[in-house]
């Protein structure tokens, strides 16, 4: 559903992306993990076509994204910080984005289920952090569309509106949807994602599913396992399955 051939991206004279070759598999959800700078929200602009790379092919459903914009209308992206304007409430900024789409739409349960029905008549300026990001949370999934990309999705979110929102996206991708998402919340991606893209300098240090890099560390599970390979990140080169496993055997 989502391929990335030698895509590189730079800015200046920093390379945040060197040649990245990445295949989401369709029907899963894919976690890209990662320290600050290591690329990922590069590459979600990337897909979506906010950021343009220097150099490589970005696929989604086997068609071509660069110059493209046809193939957005397939995705449902939520932003790690999303900018709205202050004046409007929930239900009119509801209104201007479904009008903006002019697809179907359906929010009601939703706005239930985040406990926003009270607050749809309040001005987005008098809105807490995480109140917007549940906002934010309604207006990504509100639509039906194949590709969903959470940047960040539970930042600013309370316990209960963190449940839910796991158990909407594992709704989600019951109905065969792909799934991209990139967080430090190792309890999401234990919860959630089938495979998990780990990121260092730009490049693909690990693919693979959970159990697959915990089994390639000492560590005992997932979050340990990523702090040991934080911890092995001066290795000038990305180390592949095999070498990690033959390293430990």
């Amino acid at each position: 559903m989502i391929e990335l051939k030698k895509v590189t991206k730079s800015f200046g004279k920093q390379v945040v992306l060197d040649e990245i070759n990445l295949n989401i598999t369709p029907g899963s959800i894919s976690a890209i993990l990662g320290p600050n700078g290591s690329g990922k929200t590069t590459i979600i602009k990337s897909i979506l076509g906010l950021v343009i790379p220097n150099s490589g092919e970005i696929y989604v459903d086997n068609q071509p994204t660069i110059h493209q914009w046809q193939y957005r209308s397939k995705i449902d992206y939520l932003p790690q910080i999303a900018r709205f304007p202050e004046n409007l409430t929930v239900k009119e900024l509801l209104a201007l984005v479904k009008d903006m789409r002019s697809q179907e739409s359906s929010e009601d349960d939703l706005l239930k289920r985040f406990g926003l029905v009270e607050s749809v008549d309040k001005k987005l300026r008098n809105l807490s952090g995480g109140t917007r990001q549940k906002v934010n949370i309604v207006i990504t999934f509100m639509f039906d569309n194949p590709v969903l990309i959470l940047d960040e999705p539970s930042s600013g979110l309370d316990p209960v509106s963190l449940l839910t929102l796991k158990d909407l996206v594992l709704e989600e991708k019951a109905k065969g949807k792909t799934i991209l998402l990139t967080t430090h919340i190792m309890s999401l991606v234990e919860n959630l994602a089938d495979e998990v893209v780990f990121l260092l300098e730009g490049k693909v240090y690990f693919q693979g599913t959970k159990d697959e890099i915990i089994s390639l560390t000492p560590a005992s599970d997932l979050e340990r396992s990523i702090a040991h390979l934080l911890s092995n990140s001066h290795q000038e080169q990305p180390v592949s399955a095999n070498q990690m496993e033959e390293s430990y055997e």
